[in-house]
């Protein structure tokens, strides 16, 4: 049997960030992971669906600019996103495993399951460590009614071969929407399936509403309040049944995603052999990202039940926290900073800190800042037609409780807000900045 410091289950980028820190201490290391190393933002997530948008942004853009200096309208070639695409997913797996290899930590490539506190399964083997890591992310929500198995995984999206001609998403989350305009601009007919009375139900309503509004203008049908209770494989293709109000409603579509949520990877781990209390959200953790009930198992990352999003950033911060406490004992406490969220449409959404509803919820005095700015510059030359900000203002203080903004370049705009809050800097030094026109 061989023995450990410290094993590692998960080589996303917290579970990568663990290993390398603890094996650079010269800790005695291994990791494990029964899909390709690199974890979803590399390999299934963040990384190759940004490459496949950039393709679809160059249409975007040449579609809002036609007649004012644009002629053509490029056709995105399908075929060749997905290469392009492949050629960064493929070249991750094979860097990182030598990474490891080089800082002498022993890969496996197998599935693992808990035989007790502190013994593992991994394949045929058995092995022991004086500390573990949980890092598996998260996967696809089951879908629990009948043939919710025929539907495919945002992974099996950024894989497809040809791009069917019709699409279906279950969940009205930010994978539908990102995927969903992606299809549409690549030529697809799209539609979004969501059970609630609001999509995207974690960000600002008001910001939402407007891209629900370019969601629309570009072709996709959005219904609300659609409970799916059926998929059905009808030789060339699928039918969806479901509830609006009261009534049952079918869809007729070549191909069916489910975009239904993303709960934790940790169910099949046999956590409480090795006595690991667990909720829904994930390992219950303290302060310092240790189980509450097994002091040798820290989580970070989806895994863990924290107040972390799950955000590839927080994940590598929860990683530096967890490596941090196993090499040095428990002394650093997890401190979260404000955590921009993006959901990565054309127009893009992005938003920090807290929404109107939360700081209501909170009972602060808070003063709102909400309007429209298509008539800006910036929004004319680009010809946008969704383009609007919200800002929550501590009435108390005068500084930024929360930001959420929709339009070009939000994505990078929305962290000036973050350190503004981190910050907690007032208005009035915000104001007296000076900035780059436009």
């Amino acid at each position: 049997m061989k023995k450990y410091d410290v094993f590692v289950i998960g080589s996303g980028m917290s579970g990568m960030t663990v290993a390398n820190k603890c094996a650079s201490k010269c800790l005695k290391v291994g990791i494990t992971d029964e899909l390709p190393y690199g974890g979803t933002c590399a390999l299934r997530g963040c990384d190759p669906k940004k490459v496949i948008i950039g393709a679809t942004e160059v249409r975007d853009f040449a579609q809002r600019l036609k007649g004012n200096g644009i002629d053509t309208v490029p056709e995105v070639n399908w075929e060749d996103i997905m290469a392009f695409k492949q050629s960064f997913v493929d070249a991750m797996p094979p860097k990182i495993e030598k990474g490891y290899k080089n800082k002498d930590i022993d890969t496996y490539h197998t599935s693992a399951k808990f035989l007790s506190d502190n013994t593992l399964q991994l394949g045929d083997e058995v092995i022991e460590a004086d500390k573990f890591v949980i890092a598996t992310g998260a996967k696809p929500r089951v879908l629990d009614f009948e043939g919710g198995k025929l539907a495919l995984s945002s992974t099996d999206f950024l894989n497809l071969k040809k791009l069917p001609e019709s699409l279906l998403f279950i969940g009205g989350g930010y994978i539908a929407f990102e995927f969903a305009h992606i299809a549409a601009r690549a030529g697809a007919d799209v539609t979004i399936l969501h059970r609630g009375d609001h999509p995207l139900e974690n960000f600002d309503h008001d910001i939402v509403q407007h891209l629900v509004n370019a969601t629309q203008n570009l072709g996709i049908k959005l219904v609300l309040e659609t409970e799916v209770s059926k998929i059905e494989k009808k030789e060339d293709h699928f039918v969806v049944t479901g509830k609006s109000n009261g009534k049952e409603v079918t869809y007729r579509t070549d191909s069916v995603f489910n975009s239904a949520g993303r709960p934790p990877a940790i169910f099949d781990l046999d956590l409480e052999k090795a006595g690991i209390s667990f909720s829904k959200k994930g390992i219950l953790v303290n302060e310092y990202l240790q189980s509450t009930s097994n002091p040798n198992i820290y989580a970070a990352g989806d895994s863990a039940d924290s107040r972390g999003l799950p955000l590839t950033p927080v994940a590598v911060m929860e990683g530096h926290v967890v490596a941090s406490n196993i090499i040095k004992g428990n002394k650093k406490k997890v401190n979260y900073p404000p955590m921009p969220s993006v959901v990565f449409t054309l127009p893009t959404l992005a938003s920090v800190g807290l929404t109107e509803a939360e700081a209501k919820s909170k009972q602060i005095e808070y003063q709102v800042n909400y309007n429209h700015a298509e008539s800006w510059f910036n929004a004319k030359r680009l010809n946008v037609k969704e383009y609007a900000y919200k800002t929550i203002i501590n009435k108390e203080n005068q500084t930024i409780l929360g930001a959420h903004l929709i339009g070009p370049n939000a994505e990078e705009t929305i962290n000036l807000f973050a350190m503004a809050i981190k910050t907690k800097m007032k208005i009035n030094e915000l104001r007296t900045m000076i900035f780059t026109y436009p």
